[in-house]
């Protein structure tokens, strides 16, 4: 059997060292490498099928725009306005709540910060899931029966609930809004199409991922979307 290549691309991304993680914090957290902001990144790379990464930063400039409801132009410029927008929230927020933070957190702050993330965020969470399917999603579509998915099917498919239609089921993923702070903009992982795709074929339906928000449905949207399944699940 010939060997595996170990081979593997050059890398160009820029290493940070410790301090990545504070500039992932807060770009994250005032989400300044969002679509908004940046345009849809990954979309715009895969149009390109760039060969070099000069090709690819050429094209980027030319063709980018923010994902924002009077989309603008990506430029050097604006990503470089990005850049120092960055450094002062770190300078004038992150730095003085996280220096706060440090001076003020207690071992009992740890022990019970571990117990509430286990125990009670997780049992808040149970409760939130099953609210939304079986309070609000079953009254809006009475023909449906759902049920919790099995723990491999969970764990394996990321499908938290399934919903049966006749002999077919469509799946759901439930998230909690707060997992994303602006869901417009969530896009699942590689692994999890492939999950959802595995799902389409062995139960017919599609999947469809649910956010919460103090126990009611977010993406109201998503309702409609799951009327016309059952509907073209039935009719099968």
């Amino acid at each position: 059997m010939p060997k595996k290549s170990s081979h593997s691309p050059k890398r160009y991304s820029l290493e940070f060292g410790k301090k990545e993680k504070v500039l992932n914090y807060t770009s994250q957290t005032y989400q300044l490498t969002r679509p908004a902001k940046v345009g849809a990144v990954m979309s715009l790379i895969r149009e390109c099928q760039p060969a070099t990464i000069g090709e690819w930063e050429q094209w980027f400039f030319a063709h980018a725009h923010t994902a924002a409801k009077l989309p603008t132009r990506v430029t050097k410029d604006s990503l470089k306005e990005l850049g120092e927008r960055l450094y002062e929230k770190i300078v004038e927020v992150v730095i003085p709540e996280w220096t706060t933070a440090f001076q003020q957190v207690t071992k009992q702050d740890c022990i019970d910060y571990i117990h509430n993330l286990t125990i009670n965020r997780t049992y808040d969470g149970y409760l939130r899931e099953k609210s939304i399917v079986f309070d609000q999603l079953a009254h809006l579509l009475p023909t449906v029966r759902f049920e919790e998915s099995e723990a491999e099917m969970d764990h394996a498919g990321d499908i938290d609930f399934l919903g049966h239609v006749g002999t077919h089921a469509f799946g759901l993923q439930i998230k909690p809004i707060t997992a994303k702070a602006n869901f417009g903009n969530y896009s699942p992982t590689d692994r999890m199409r492939a999950s959802f795709a595995e799902f389409t074929e062995r139960f017919g339906g599609k999947v469809f991922i649910v956010y919460s928000l103090d126990g009611e449905v977010a993406n109201v949207e998503v309702v409609d979307a799951m009327k016309l399944e059952v509907e073209r699940l039935s009719a099968e």
